[in-house]
């Protein structure tokens, strides 16, 4: 899977040509300068160092961390493990291209199937800095009932979707992620980032089921696991239902297991090389 960003790529050829002794001078406006750090991602880099970037672009090191601050905080990057990694303003920027979004074309799909097999409301999402961007709701009635909407954002520490997520990633980037004040939703809003890293604990001794006990809207529970290959999760599902006195507690095992079985089945699909997901 690629993200393939169109850029001002003969530019970054040229400052790469650097290192083959030819004499190019390093990019001076602030737009040549983001462009040729985002000419650095490919399908061969979806990663990137703040070392790497530096010789990439040919500016000082401490100019580069500067412009890397400002293009994770405005959405164009993101922290990931080992440096940096595109960020999705420019999906979002896209009229919100999810419709042509490999992750979608695959889960969605099975987001539908499982709803209907369980009348509830279902959500994909991926993770945006200290946000859970929503690629999907599905669930006819039941969704319309939800105040959600595809292309809309929450914070991901209060959503089972955003906990299922963050629970994969290092401590560290967590908290690089959440250097913010945590925003209360609700009343049972997790409010400190100890009490977030204990709850990311309890996900990951549950095998990466979270779940979202009214912390993002009052009378509405989530059970959600991520969607992962190798490594940090690409994305994450939910099944999510209204709660109440009136209202029969969700059965959060039988959920998170048959989440559990549709995540596996979309990895099939979008990792062949290694049909098991972690």
């Amino acid at each position: 899977m690629t993200v393939e960003m169109v850029g001002h790529r003969e530019f970054g050829r040229a400052v790469a040509g650097r290192a083959r002794g030819t004499a190019v001078q390093p990019p001076v406006s602030m737009i040549e300068r983001m462009t040729v750090i985002l000419d650095a991602f490919d399908a061969d880099t979806p990663t990137a160092t703040l070392l790497g970037l530096t010789e990439h672009t040919g500016l000082p090191r401490s100019t580069v961390y500067r412009i890397l601050d400002q293009m994770v905080r405005l959405r164009w990057l993101a922290h990931a493990p080992g440096g940096y990694r595109l960020g999705l303003r420019a999906f979002e920027i896209g009229a919100l291209a999810a419709d042509h979004n490999e992750i979608r074309e695959v889960v969605s799909p099975l987001l539908q199937d499982l709803c209907q097999r369980t009348g509830m409301a279902g959500h994909l999402a991926v993770l945006d800095g200290r946000e859970a961007f929503f690629l999907d709701k599905a669930g006819g009635r039941q969704a319309a009932a939800i105040p959600t909407r595809l292309g809309g954002r929450l914070p991901a520490h209060s959503t089972a979707v955003g906990k299922a997520m963050l629970a994969t990633l290092e401590s560290s980037i967590v908290d690089a992620h959440l250097r913010e004040r945590l925003p209360q939703l609700t009343a049972r809003t997790i409010g400190e980032r100890g009490e977030l890293h204990r709850e990311l604990n309890r996900v990951r001794r549950q095998g990466g089921v979270a779940v979202d006990a009214e912390e993002s809207v009052g009378g509405l529970s989530c059970v959600a696991v991520p969607l992962r290959g190798r490594g940090a999760a690409i994305a994450a599902l939910s099944l999510s239902g209204h709660v109440g006195p009136e209202r029969p507690a969700l059965d959060t095992a039988r959920l998170a297991r048959m989440l559990a079985e549709t995540a596996q089945e979309a990895g099939r699909g979008l990792f062949p090389r290694h049909a098991r997901l972690r």
